[in-house]
């Protein structure tokens, strides 16, 4: 009788290490205002889309301005979401931060554009040069729809033309970056995000020759077990199997580079996390006392730098497989 295989144990992030992962100096406040979007697509960690409520709220809003206003060390403020540009206080932000000089970006799904009460979007981005942050997770028509909807890929491009009359990916203070994912793993032949350089090159070209489109950098983002395609791997009993293969291809020298370690995340209650991957698996940062912490408890510190030691988890080494992953794309050059 052959005997049954035994997929090794993922192995702990933090006995990977073998040392804590501790936080460095805050300088990017990235916000997720909320889960609701025009749009529900099926690799999604945050699990957004039209029917989800959650939002942030008056009330944190007007602490993160104040954080945004009092810290002069942030020098990037991160607006997600869901669709970020849905959520109330979004413009608030926006302006807050450009008020003070701070890099604003917004990771927009492109579609948003098309949709009523929306239009004056691109024109708002370019006036208050705001980053723009796209996802693009093909530059194929069919691997785009299959992952986000039908007519999903014929509007972003709409949308990424409307911006280059605007400027973008031309003028050097209306920047335009696109964002690739891979498609979800439906076997056991699972791979690394692409040589990111290469694939920017041929989205580049691509995208040039067939819709006249210019943009400054393509972003690769693996796929963490979380949300959605945490959902799609656990139906096809592939989890283990996924972070088995991502700790295989473990990569010490992406740690120092981490988002987790000079960034801050906000929930819409106002809560407080390394990352958006940990708020999405609701895994609050803590202080060094072992308390969770809200935007309050940073106005009443005086400080941003209230954490040692970041939380860690095993889809942490989706972030530090091969050349390593962040909301800025590779790790590594």
């Amino acid at each position: 009788m052959p005997v049954k295989s035994i997929d090794p144990e993922v192995t702990p992030f933090d006995r990977k290490l073998n040392t804590p992962l501790s936080k460095s100096k805050i300088t990017i406040l990235q916000i997720n205002l909320g889960k609701i979007c025009n749009l529900a697509c099926s690799h999604c960690h945050v699990e957004a889309g039209p029917n989800r409520t959650e939002e942030l709220s008056p009330e944190v809003c007007q602490q993160l301005i104040e954080v945004i206003e009092k810290f002069d060390q942030i020098q990037t403020v991160d607006l997600t979401g869901g669709a970020p540009e849905m959520h109330y206080g979004f413009r608030k932000l926006v302006e807050a931060a450009r008020t003070k000089q701070k890099e604003v970006i917004v990771r927009t799904n492109l579609t948003i554009f098309f949709e009523q009460g929306y239009e004056d979007l691109p024109a708002y981005f370019a006036a208050h040069q705001v980053r723009v942050v796209a996802s693009l997770p093909c530059y194929q028509s069919d691997n785009v729809d299959r992952m986000r909807g039908d007519g999903v890929f014929d509007a972003s491009i709409r949308a990424l033309q409307w911006l280059n009359q605007l400027g973008y990916g031309q003028n050097p203070h209306l920047k335009l970056d696109l964002v690739y994912n891979p498609p979800l793993p439906i076997d056991r032949k699972f791979s690394l995000t692409p040589e990111q350089n290469k694939l920017e090159q041929a989205y580049k070209t691509q995208l040039q020759d067939q819709f006249g489109i210019s943009f400054n950098q393509l972003f690769t983002i693996t796929n963490l077990p979380i949300g959605r395609s945490k959902f799609h791997l656990e139906r096809l009993k592939l989890t283990e199997l996924y972070l088995n293969f991502l700790e295989s291809h473990f990569n010490l020298s992406t740690v120092e580079h981490l988002m987790c370690r000079n960034q801050l995340s906000i929930d819409d209650r106002g809560l407080i996390y390394d990352c958006d991957f940990n708020q999405m698996e609701h895994l609050p940062a803590r202080s060094r006392d072992g308390k969770i912490l809200t935007v309050a408890d940073l106005l009443q510190a005086g400080s941003l730098d209230l954490i040692q030691s970041v939380q860690t988890a095993k889809y942490c080494y989706g972030c530090t497989a091969g050349s390593g992953s962040s909301c800025g794309g590779s790790l590594l050059g």
